[in-house]
This record gives C-alpha cells, sequence and structure tokens, in this order.
C-alpha cells in the first residue's frame, strides 16, 4: 500500500506524468463541447459522450496496467522486487494502489468541470451510487487483465501494439457515437468487450430514462452488464496470478541484460 501510495504521489509531482493526468481529459472536454449540440434520434450528443468517455477512461486502467508492467519488467524493477521477501506481491498490490488512484484522479478531473459545461446530464444519490458500483466492477474487470497482458509482452516496443485492438474495440463500442447507428454483427462484437458495458454503465448513471431510446433493446441492462464485466474480473483474476508467477520465474539479470542490450541497438 505504501508502495503504491508513494508511486500515486510521484505521479503528480513529476511534471511529465503531471502534464499527461490534464492533457487528455483536457482534450476530450474540449472535442465535447464542440459536439455537445450535434443530435441523434431526438438526444445531444453532449450528455451522451460525457458518461460513456468516463466509462472509456475505466476501461483504459487495462492498458495502463500493462504499460507499467512491461517497463518495469523491461527496466529490471521487478527483478529487484522479486530477490526481496513478498517482493512481487508487494510490487502487484502497490501498481494496483497506483493505477487505480490515479484513475480516479483523471475521472474527477474530467467529470467535475464536465458536469459545468455539458447540460442535460442527471446528477442525484441514484447517480452517484451507480457510479460507484461501475467504477468498482470495471476496474476488477480491467486491472488483473491488463497485468496479464503487461506480463505477455517483453519490451515496452511490442506492449504498443496492444493500443490497435484497444483502439478498434473503443471505435465499434458507442463511445463516441450511439452504437445502435451501427451494424448489427459490429453490436455484437462490441458487447464482447468492456468497453461497451462500462459506457452503458456510466450512461444508465447519469442520463434521463428518456435517453434509453438509443440503447440496444432500449434497456439499461444492468444485470447484463454486471454478468459480462464480472466475466472478465473473473477470467482476469484467475490467470494473473498463474501468468505472474511464470512471468516472475523466468526473470533473471541475464535476460534483463539481454532486453536492455535490444533496446540499446534500437536506439543506435
Amino acid at each position: 500500500m505504501r508502495r503504491g501510495l508513494i508511486e500515486l504521489r510521484q505521479s503528480f509531482t513529476n511534471p511529465a506524468e503531471l502534464v499527461s493526468h490534464f492533457l487528455w481529459p483536457v482534450l476530450l472536454l474540449v472535442a465535447m463541447y464542440f459536439m455537445r449540440d450535434l443530435t441523434f434520434a431526438g438526444l445531444k450528443l453532449g450528455p451522451v459522450l460525457l458518461p460513456s468517455i468516463l466509462g472509456m477512461n475505466v476501461a483504459m486502467g487495462l492498458v495502463s496496467m500493462s504499460q507499467q508492467l512491461t517497463a518495469d519488467r523491461e527496466d529490471g524493477t521487478l527483478l529487484r522486487a522479486k530477490a526481496t521477501p513478498n517482493g512481487v506481491r508487494g510490487y502487484l498490490v502497490g501498481k494496483v494502489v497506483s493505477v487505480s488512484g490515479g484513475l480516479l484522479a483523471d475521472l474527477a478531473i474530467f467529470l467535475i468541470p464536465g458536469l459545468f459545461i455539458i447540460q442535460g446530464l442527471v446528477i442525484s444519490p441514484r447517480s452517484w451510487v451507480t457510479l460507484l458500483w461501475v467504477v468498482v466492477l470495471g476496474m476488477v474487470a480491467t486491472l488483473p487483465i491488463g497485468a496479464v497482458l503487461g506480463s505477455v509482452f517483453t519490451s515496452a516496443r511490442s506492449q504498443g501494439l496492444l493500443q490497435l485492438p484497444v483502439l478498434g474495440a473503443i471505435a465499434i463500442s458507442g463511445i463516441f457515437y450511439p452504437i445502435t447507428a451501427m451494424p448489427e454483427w459490429v453490436q455484437g462484437i462490441a458487447q464482447v468487450f468492456p468497453f461497451y458495458w462500462l459506457g452503458l454503465g456510466m450512461r444508465s448513471a447519469l442520463l434521463p430514462e428518456s435517453a434509453v431510446s438509443i440503447e440496444i433493446g432500449e434497456s439499461w441492462r444492468h444485470l447484463e452488464t454486471i454478468a459480462v464485466l464480472g466475466g472478465w474480473a473473473v477470467l482476469g483474476l484467475v490467470l494473473a496470478p498463474m501468468v505472474l508467477r511464470t512471468m516472475a520465474r523466468g526473470e533473471s539479470g541475464s535476460s534483463v541484460a539481454a532486453r536492455r542490450e535490444r533496446a540499446l541497438q534500437r536506439v543506435a
């Protein structure tokens, strides 16, 4: 826990990381502001976009977790953790604390000004309760999968390939445009991934009941949301310990040195 809190504090005191915390929320707010008056099926897209982007940001914790694990594996941080008692367990708990803490901060940076910029959102005690369980379940569903992916990739360069399928899943998941405007086969693919369900859960929290008309089956489908995100959570929680143990056993000074040599050759 202390390790995670230290890393979280450092991310808000390091100028480069501090900029990254604010850059994307600000860019998304600007884009959302210019799209606020566009309409679909009689609804303004601004109020639909804000909760959808919140859901997308929760799911992007998957990418953050995998990036940090891959980078720490490449530079030997994970090897040093392996060499200390309970080091890998402490490392993983710390990483979950730092990534989830940074994620919650990014959500607040985006949501608080968004509530003032975008009109038509519904804020009530029910809204906050729904936001809470969607965020918590979303992090449990995505962070372990991110740990698995971070263990699979051996370098930050190869880990960058993860961005392509993630961006593809976001594009078809109704984040930036209602999913019902897409072909049915695309809708079916989108519903396999957590991006769509996190966006749907957020929209159910912050939009009026009339907005459900643009959703699949004209329903917020809370039970289905819990089932799909719960399925991803179970999958990640089962796979992550096994994959991490296998990866940690394979770490050695020679493997770290070999990865550093390959990285230096690419730079050269």
